[in-house]
């Protein structure tokens, strides 16, 4: 009788868990693909010793090639709980990537001209490309909050000018990325390169910290949750959302700052594409509301992490890249109808 309520207890907390707190079922669904992972590696490996190996090799390769969009992935949060959306965030990077090359060019860059070399023109090149990516953030805010443009609407558009804009002015134009430059995030450490990945661990900590413990954080969610009730209550909303949007900017010229120095140059035709589509998927995965209100940036990492395994595990099974892409939109739904079983 007693192990009957137990096992009542058990369901039931379970039953509670997966109803009200979409980190719970975030991370049970993070262990499930690991477990996944686990056996198509062992699988692949052909005995469980040897499993492990692959397995260490693989988390790293997932964290180190989702760092990017990762990145991104921490502003879209911001933007998906304020009930908006951003997609223009891989026309950006790539813009940014662009600026940033101009800046670093060491034969005909404006920094080089000035005599700033080395170091020195690398932290400002950094700056620059931080507030370029502030105030490309700030005019998508601006077109959504004063020019009253729909969130879809304005970084649609804003999306194809950032890229074409860059394509048409680097037609041209492909300077060296110098070697000091790609150390800021190719440098081995214990034989790895794993710069990539503490950055963007000590970035998500910044992020939650601003998220939890700071007015910008609590407004986005009053604005997500009922923008009426948040400009009664004294929010200004334009501004709060200039902000969001701003600090998506900054959040992405950090991920451009870091692909450059990692890859060591830039395709402008294809570098970011399809970057918002990882960074949406990975907030909505996390368990952030797609109607705004409620997120968690913790969540959003998880839910990079999700996405992350399963193309991992997508990849070792052999799935064409083309069927990959046709998964993971069905997870995106997956994880939307999700979201409503609080009202089932």
């Amino acid at each position: 009788m007693k192990s009957k309520l137990v096992k009542t207890d058990i369901i039931g907390w379970f039953k509670d868990k997966w109803a009200h707190s979409p980190m719970f079922s975030t991370l049970l669904a993070l262990l499930v693909m690991i477990l996944v992972q686990s056996v198509v590696m062992t699988n692949v490996a052909g005995s469980f010793g040897g499993m492990f190996g692959k397995m260490g090799m693989a988390w790293l390769n997932i964290l180190r090639n989702n760092t990017y969009a990762g990145i991104i992935a921490l502003g879209m949060c911001f933007i998906i709980i304020s009930g908006g959306i951003d997609l223009s965030v891989g026309s950006m990077l790539c813009a940014l990537g662009a600026m940033l090359m101009y800046l670093l060019d060491e034969m005909n860059g404006p920094l080089a001209a000035m005599g700033l070399v080395g170091a020195p023109a690398y932290a400002v090149a950094i700056v620059l490309i931080i507030i370029a990516g502030a105030i490309m953030g700030l005019i998508n805010g601006v077109l959504i909050s004063y020019g009253k443009l729909p969130p879809f609407i304005a970084t649609l558009g804003t999306m194809k000018i950032f890229r074409s804009v860059t394509q048409q002015l680097t037609k041209t134009f492909n300077p060296a990325v110098p070697k000091g430059f790609k150390l800021i995030a190719s440098a081995k450490i214990g034989g790895q390169v794993i710069l990539p990945i503490i950055y963007w661990v000590l970035i998500v900590i910044a992020m939650h910290i601003i998220f939890k413990k700071t007015a910008l954080g609590r407004q986005t969610i009053a604005i997500g949750s009922n923008e009426r009730a948040a400009k009664l209550s004294g929010i200004n909303v334009a501004k709060v959302k200039c902000k969001i949007y701003a600090l998506t900017g900054v959040m992405v010229a950090f991920a451009s700052i870091i692909y450059l120095a990692r890859i060591g140059s830039m395709d402008f035709a294809n570098a970011g594409s399809g970057y918002e589509m990882d960074a949406i998927a990975a907030v909505i995965v996390g368990g952030t509301a797609m109607s705004g209100g409620r997120g968690s940036l913790v969540g959003a990492f998880v839910g990079m992490l999700i996405m992350g395994v399963m193309n991992n595990i997508l990849n070792s099974v052999g799935v064409p890249t083309f069927l990959c892409d046709a998964i993971k939109g069905a997870i995106i739904i997956f994880a939307v109808m999700l979201q409503k079983k609080d009202n089932v």
